[in-house]
Parts: C-alpha cells; structure tokens; sequence
C-alpha cells in the first residue's frame, strides 16, 4: 500500500513555477497538494490543487498549515521561522530555491536571517527582492524530487 502524502505550499510568495510542477508531480504521484494564503493565488497548471484562503491576519496561513500537517507530509516554505515550527513536529520542510530545512541547518539560518534583518533596520544594507530565475528552479526541482521520493518509500 502507497503512502498517502500531502504537499503543503505557503503560497502567498511562492514562485508560479513552483506551484505549476508542485501541482504536475503532485498528480504524477498521486498526492494531494495545498496552497494556503492569505488570497488566491493561482495555478497555470492543470490538476487537482486545493486552495485554503485564511484569514488576512499575521501568521494565519503558517498556523493553518501547522495545523493540519501530518508527519508524512512535505511543505514548501521560504519562511525560516515557520521552518524551524515544523522542523521540531518532524515535518520535511523545504524553499523554493531547493533548501531542505533540518534540525542541523535551522540555527544557523535562523541566526543569519536574525543579523541581516538588524542590519537592515539601521540602514546598513537594503532588502531587496533578487528574483527568481531557471537555476533557482533547478535546484528546487531536485531537491523537491529527492525529498519527496524518499517520502513516498
């Protein structure tokens, strides 16, 4: 008998790439696939997606995944403090530019996350937005593939 998966993607910043080959391998592999956001956010891809609008409060689409996960599922974040929630219930965790969140990375990342936002709020660099391109996708696309195949074993 085939484990039953569930593809959890906090939606709201999630490249439409992402979302369009979550949604093919998600049927390709017969696993149910969530987008969870505050707002639609839609899908070119056809298949069977389920989209859960949540409330337009902080942290309500995280909460709402939190959740409802089960310890089979895998969920696409880019969100380190979420990662680090779902790291400690023993949920797979992954972004979209191919990271795989785990109990000897998240630290580090945290920290890191941490000091480049203080060095944002004085002034000291600027966040920006760095886009999303083909080799960002690549190496989603084979992290995704590894975790989720191992997943289903």
């Amino acid at each position: 008998m085939a484990k039953e998966i569930s593809i959890w993607i906090d939606a709201d910043s999630c490249p439409t790439l992402v979302r369009n080959h979550v949604v093919k391998m998600g049927n390709r592999l017969n696993c149910k696939v969530y987008f969870v956001a505050n707002k639609y956010i839609p899908c070119n891809q056809d298949g069977q997606f389920q989209m859960i609008i949540c409330k337009e409060e902080k942290d309500s689409a995280d909460n709402y995944i939190f959740d409802h996960v089960a310890a089979s599922d895998l969920v696409i974040t880019r969100d380190i403090v979420f990662a680090k929630r779902l790291i400690e219930k023993n949920i797979c965790t992954i972004n979209d530019r191919g990271r795989i969140f785990d109990k000897n990375n998240i630290k580090e990342l945290l920290s890191t996350r941490d000091f480049d936002l203080q060095l944002a709020n004085i002034g000291l660099v600027k966040h920006y937005n760095e886009g999303y391109d083909k080799k960002k996708f690549a190496a989603f696309a084979n992290s995704f593939d590894k975790v989720i195949h191992n997943l289903l074993k």
